[in-house]
């Protein structure tokens, strides 16, 4: 139970990797708070949290929405009081070729993706900075130190967050809080699912490891850098990938 008793607020936590990290860290004894701009999906998840013996509660709101998130933020307060986990999972893709892209395509991307963390972020640091400790984790992407075609925009706000998790670590690293980053590689999906055998195949060739992550892999990381094992750890990025990157 290396994070009990700790209450934790994740972003884009209904599904995927951000309801693999909830489910983790409930296990590992914290409290969770579940958002999402889909509320129902957001209860859902929060009720399995719940169903592993702690506290569990679901908000929506829009990260990209300051009014939104400063509203939200209070909320979690009045339901959890302390907040000593901050993940930044909320994210969304809109590929295409740079030539093809739309302004409204890149805006949308980089206001969820990286000015939504941004302002979680800020209002986690208030927070935080009162108790002098807290762990804020960005989920980042390999394709943040690689590129990839198709996602100038998601690649940009990826490697956005990267700059974001060190100012952080280095601005309030004298008031006990500590902001990691993890990019993530190829993991196993309902999008991945969908592939086609020469697509994976294609896909696998890249990673020496020669196998998907799972979402479990990103999770295992992100408990490790929520718990006290990680607290001379600051300021960095921590790779899932296979070997993919390096």
């Amino acid at each position: 139970m290396r994070l009990e008793g700790m209450n934790a607020l994740i972003t884009g936590g209904a599904q995927g990797i951000g309801k693999s990290i909830a489910l983790g860290m409930a296990k590992e004894g914290a409290n969770i708070a579940i958002s999402d701009v889909n509320l129902e999906s957001a209860q859902s998840t929060a009720d399995e949290v719940s169903a592993l013996g702690v506290k569990g509660a679901a908000i929506k709101f829009d990260v990209s929405n300051q009014k939104d998130v400063t509203k939200a933020f209070g909320m979690f307060t009045e339901q959890f009081g302390s907040l000593d986990i901050l993940v930044n999972n909320a994210g969304i893709t809109k590929d295409t070729l740079i030539l093809r892209m739309k302004e409204a395509d890149w805006d949308a991307v980089l206001n969820i993706n990286l000015k939504g963390s941004f302002l979680c972020s800020k209002e986690a640091v208030k927070k935080m900075v009162k108790q002098r400790y807290g762990k804020i984790i960005s989920i980042s992407s390999v394709v943040a130190f690689m590129g990839n075609p198709g996602q100038a925009n998601y690649s940009a706000s990826k490697a956005g967050l990267i700059g974001l998790t060190k100012t952080i670590a280095k601005e309030y690293a004298n008031r006990g809080i500590r902001a990691n980053a993890i990019a993530p590689g190829f993991i196993q999906s309902a999008m991945t699912d969908i592939l086609t055998d020469d697509v994976k195949n294609e896909m696998m060739s890249a990673i020496p490891l020669g196998e998907f992550g799972t979402p479990e892999d990103v999770t295992n990381a992100a408990i490790f850098l929520a718990s006290k094992e990680s607290d001379y750890i600051s300021g960095q990025v921590i790779h899932v990938n296979g070997g993919m990157y390096m």
